[in-house]
């Protein structure tokens, strides 16, 4: 078994490679629909028989050597950072819930955001610390356990609360200066950072001011069924250093850990809990994260296994070769970057895959670099947005509890936004740029 040899080697173009990724949607995704509940076939079951099923059905190389290039793909250093996230996330999120945070920003919240600003308000609010930090993971990390306070105080459905936080979440992902994809595809077209930011606004805005005005209407109808209790603003202190050092730009897991140390100090004087409780506490939410990272490494080694059989190459040459003028062009990297999120479940390694790609349509075809740039930043996140394996769905679907497919019917930002940018295309929008 010769480990070098792997993690170069891809099988000729095969649609039948992408089985593992069909039989993991008619597990869960159909099944769940035909049965009518999200909840009868747990995710990391459905993960295991197309895992399984990627391993037996791989040729060409041992059982042995199959079996190390699954662990290859749940070994990448990407996924392995996404999982340190994780801890560090469920470490924070539940001693926060444990020293009282979570209740005193929820009733600080709910007083500077009454009634119909309260959706809206926690939308903008997760556009803008996303769009400051760069990461939708983050902000999801930070926000949902909030956003999950605030829906028991209001009545407002768990599932609908938390999408409020996962769009907003891609809002930034999609045009901060310092979000991954946003660095990726403006490297790999060639083109400044400013220059696909002004195509991208342009193409994001219309989107995200619709929900924000569809949120507002929403918000009319809220009324809260508990009383708002008294502001803790000590135990507030926490989430304003976690928002606060990752708008400054900190990486995401000082954030984290620094919002880790914070809740412990702050418990520890008021007394909310003890050193041993504080210690509980985090080793609980730690716990609490062991399905996400089991599906996570579980969908990383399946997904390498389609890559490894030539998946990924199938749906280039498929869609390569009836590429006619500027506007299929466009359509063609569209649907690349986003087939390819499909089967990475990443939308920075789906831009970095399909790059290079897109760069060529776009010299052969005459489409502006910083138009290819936004199309590759934009429909890798809406493909993100809504697919059930995604890490920003599995992070926000455990710290709320919820089956991450609930969550998919309320995510009307990246479905708008990805009709307002096929509309975009079709229109040859925004002009200057097509």
């Amino acid at each position: 078994m010769n480990p070098n040899k792997l993690t170069t080697i891809t099988n000729k173009p095969s649609g039948w490679a992408l089985m593992p990724l069909v039989v993991f949607l008619c597990l869960y995704l159909v099944t769940s629909i035909i049965v009518q509940d999200f909840y009868k076939v747990p995710i990391t079951v459905a993960f295991m028989i197309s895992s399984i099923y990627a391993v037996a059905t791989t040729k060409g190389i041992s059982l042995n050597d199959r079996i190390l290039q699954y662990s290859t793909g749940a070994a990448n250093k990407n996924i392995l950072v996404m999982i340190w996230i994780f801890i560090l996330a469920g470490a924070f999120a539940n001693s926060a819930k444990s020293m009282g945070a979570i209740d005193a920003t929820v009733n600080l919240t709910m007083t500077l955001l009454p009634g119909n600003l309260l959706l809206a308000g926690i939308f903008l609010a997760s556009c803008f610390i996303s769009l400051s930090i760069g990461t939708s993971v983050g902000t999801i990390a930070a926000l949902t356990p909030v956003a999950a306070g605030i829906a028991a105080k209001t009545g407002v459905e768990m599932p609908f609360m938390t999408a409020l936080v996962v769009g907003g979440a891609f809002f930034g992902d999609n045009l901060s200066f310092i979000s991954d994809t946003t660095i990726a595809a403006t490297r790999t077209q060639g083109c400044a950072m400013r220059d696909k930011f002004r195509v991208n606004f342009m193409i994001v805005l219309p989107a995200a001011l619709l929900v924000f005005c569809y949120y507002i209407i929403q918000g009319l109808q809220i009324q809260a069924t508990a009383e708002i209790g008294e502001i803790e603003w000590v135990k507030v202190i926490p989430y304003i250093i976690v928002l606060g050092t990752a708008i400054a730009g900190m990486n995401v897991t000082l954030v984290l850990f620094l919002g880790i140390i914070s809740t412990g100090l702050i418990g520890l004087f008021t007394g909310s809990f003890g050193i041993f409780d504080w210690f509980g506490a985090m080793g609980a939410g730690i716990l609490g994260m062991d399905e996400l990272i089991i599906i996570t490494l579980m969908a990383g080694g399946m997904l390498e296994l389609v890559r490894f059989n030539g998946g990924v190459d199938f749906i280039i040459y498929k869609l390569t070769r009836h590429i006619k003028g500027k506007r299929g062009g466009e359509f063609c990297i569209a649907a690349l970057v986003s087939l390819a999120n499909f089967c990475t479940a990443n939308n920075t390694i789906a831009i970095i895959t399909m790059g290079p790609l897109a760069s060529n349509i776009a010299d052969k075809y005459h489409i502006d670099k910083r138009k290819s740039a936004s199309i590759l930043d934009t429909f890798s996140c809406v493909v993100q947005g809504i697919i059930p394996y995604g890490a920003q769905m599995l992070i926000a679907a455990e710290l709320s509890k919820l089956s991450p497919i609930s969550i998919i019917g309320y995510l009307y930002y990246p479905m708008v936004l990805g009709i307002i940018a096929i509309l975009s295309i079709t229109f040859r929008y925004p002009r200057r740029y097509s």
